[in-house]
């Protein structure tokens, strides 16, 4: 495996922990990076680089940021997220891993594409969840800042630091484990 392949797997990881928190910034931000030939993409996803797709992920990633500071709409968002998420959170990692197998490439895209998409899609919405029962949503838009700032984040050090990006994403995928375990019902209460 060489480092180029290595630095292209860390970048695809990196932005689908960034997808976990918003679906179409991460997506915005590696059509940007193909446009202006900062990071070059597998020859059947080039078109993510194409003027049309920037527009139309720009325009997406404006919708949804917005979406996300109403209150009650942001959790039926949440409900599609994380299929989304998912399938954001592959997309991204077959389009940067160069130098691979198609079966281990989409082996890694779905496992630790989508696996890294969804468990932080997951966390967020039951966050959001939580937030909303107990602020009664007023508390959600500061969770929405709160991903934004992350996803963002997130998105421009896996194109600029992709090894970085990794690194945040494992501390990522630690904090959602650590939620999740704060918000997982334990067995007692159940029985």
């Amino acid at each position: 495996m060489t480092v180029e392949t290595i630095i292209s797997i860390c970048l695809g990881i990196g932005l689908a922990a960034s997808v976990g928190f918003r679906v179409f910034l991460p997506l915005f931000a590696l059509s940007l990076a193909a446009n202006f030939e900062i990071w070059p993409l597998n020859e059947s996803w080039e078109w993510i680089g194409s003027t049309t797709a920037l527009l139309t992920l720009g325009v997406a990633t404006l919708v949804e940021i917005c979406a996300y500071f109403i209150p009650y709409v942001d959790n039926v968002l949440d409900s599609i997220a994380i299929p989304l998420a998912t399938l954001a959170g592959t997309a991204v990692m077959l389009s940067t891993v160069s130098d691979l197998s198609p079966v281990t490439t989409w082996a890694l895209a779905i496992i630790t594409g989508g696996g890294t998409a969804a468990a932080i899609a997951g966390t967020s919405s039951t966050t959001r969840l939580a937030s909303t029962a107990t602020t009664g949503g007023m508390g959600n838009p500061l969770l929405s800042i709160l991903e934004t700032v992350t996803a963002t984040v997130m998105s421009v050090i896996s194109i600029f630091i992709p090894v970085l990006a990794l690194i945040l994403a494992a501390i990522l995928l630690f904090v959602v484990y650590r939620v999740y375990k704060k918000f997982k019902p334990s067995k007692a209460k159940n029985h």
